[in-house]
């Protein structure tokens, strides 16, 4: 049996007046503030220790096991759907189960404060009864093997055996919130100077958006999959964003029985628009924005596309 793998990083907690400014600002969800978790700052809830970052790194992984590993709110919902259907040979039977009973959510114990999760779950426990457990007995279930495992991770905290053996899914998309699981450039960038591993598939939102054809191709391409004319078209239809936000498999339909988690009047799944974060800024911010963007940028060969000429 191999020896557990050292966590080759602190975790440190914000200076003080920064967690105290989270606490008032943010209330319930965050008593205990942000820590930082790796060399570049990534932030994780105030109750996540070494021990647990150490669980997630040491997760097993096995020859053809496929992680979808992105920031949240990127579209990977949308890219887990993909590749769950192309991996099982588009039986879509096998799609009808909710995504998350499919994937295996590496570090969701890591993302909420446990008493706080656990009041608020109280009350739909026969819908989700794992989400009133113990964080360290969740942690434990979620860092046993499964083949399919969606992480937010940056590479980094990942298991470090994980391109050896693993097909990782890697997602980007610009996006505007600045919170849990940040900063964004360190992230998406780690992953990027890693997108000529032939077991690493680097795609973008934008691309989805812009060309779902062409991505689910490469997408194919890289699990070892072909696709009839005829299944593409079918696959593409089911992957529309208006499908997806009628899905009740993955659009987290149930969550809606908690109370205070989901507004009653929004979607799990987003509109699909790129570069809507624009409309919520004055154009001071816009131009601040641009302004940080092109600074982490600056020496990369990274660029995101911020707007569609024509949204689909």
């Amino acid at each position: 049996m191999d020896q557990p793998k050292e966590l080759p990083f602190k975790v440190r907690p914000f200076e003080k007046d920064v967690q105290e400014r989270i606490t008032r600002d943010f209330g319930k969800g965050f008593p205990k503030g942000f820590v930082k978790a790796n060399h570049w700052d990534f932030v994780l809830m105030g109750h996540v220790t070494e021990e647990m970052l150490q669980q997630c790194y040491n997760k097993p992984v096995q020859d053809g096991d496929i992680w979808v590993v992105s920031l949240p709110k990127c579209g990977t919902t949308w890219t887990q759907e993909m590749v769950w259907l192309l991996a099982n040979d588009l039986k879509y039977e096998t799609a009808t189960r909710p995504l998350d009973d499919r994937y295996n959510f590496l570090e969701f114990s890591l993302l909420h404060d446990p008493d706080h999760v656990r009041n608020m779950f109280a009350e739909a426990k026969k819908l989700v009864p794992e989400m009133t457990l113990d964080p360290a007995q969740r942690l434990a279930v979620s860092t046993q093997h499964s083949r399919f495992v969606k992480s937010h991770l940056p590479m980094s905290l990942n298991p470090p055996d994980l391109l050896k053996k693993a097909k990782v899914m890697t997602l980007a998309e610009f996006y505007e919130f600045l919170t849990l699981e940040t900063p964004f450039f360190p992230h998406v960038l780690e992953a990027w100077n890693l997108r000529r591993h032939p077991n690493m598939c680097f795609i973008f939102y934008e691309d989805m958006k812009k060309d779902l054809r062409s991505v689910i191709t490469k997408v194919a391409k890289f699990l070892g999959k072909t696709l009839t004319d005829e299944q593409m078209k079918k696959l593409v239809d089911h992957l529309h964003i208006d499908n997806m936000r009628k899905n009740p498999n993955v659009n987290n339909e149930f969550l809606r029985d908690v109370p205070g988690l989901m507004d009653p009047e929004r979607s799990f799944i987003n509109k699909g628009q790129t570069g809507s974060w624009k409309a919520h800024l004055t154009p001071e911010m816009v131009q601040k924005m641009d302004a940080w963007i092109e600074e982490n940028l600056l020496g990369t060969d990274l660029s995101f596309v911020d707007q569609l000429s024509t949204e689909q």
